[in-house]
């Protein structure tokens, strides 16, 4: 499974979110140029975490967007169920209960299993957490 270049790049602009003061408006050409994104990209690809009342948004001048929610409240996981919707590995998950070998098969169980540790390890990661092990890492690492 690989995330969309969508989902990399909403995770990234809430990370650059994160960083900065709760509530407080980041100009979207700011998180463009830090990102690497586009301005019309990164409406697109915030939209799904406004609606899902994650982040923010002010037009006009000086417009951009800000987390409506603490980062310690917002988790990897979020990110990535607002922008792809739930996470399901493989058909036998997706949706639960439509695989009609899941009385019988030895996998259904194991990808059940998997699906679940994936989703509970993204959902300790939250942008306060990544926020702070961003500060842990040499300057040089950092993008």
């Amino acid at each position: 499974m690989i995330i969309t270049r969508a989902t990399e790049y909403a995770i990234r602009a809430l990370f650059h979110m994160a960083k900065q003061p709760r509530g407080e408006v980041v100009l979207k050409k700011d998180i463009c140029q830090s990102q690497e994104i586009t301005p019309a990209f990164l409406t697109k690809i915030l939209q799904p975490l406004i609606r899902k009342g994650i982040v923010g948004s002010q037009r006009g001048v000086g417009g951009g967007f800000y987390l409506l929610k603490d980062p310690a409240e917002v988790t990897l996981l979020d990110v990535i169920e607002a922008e792809e919707g739930p996470l399901y590995l493989n058909q036998c998950l997706a949706p639960e209960g439509s695989c009609k070998r899941d009385v019988f098969c030895p996998m259904h169980g194991a990808w059940r299993e998997i699906r679940g540790e994936m989703m509970a390890v993204m959902g300790r990661y939250s942008f306060a957490r990544l926020v702070q092990d961003e500060s842990l890492l040499p300057r040089a690492n950092k993008p």
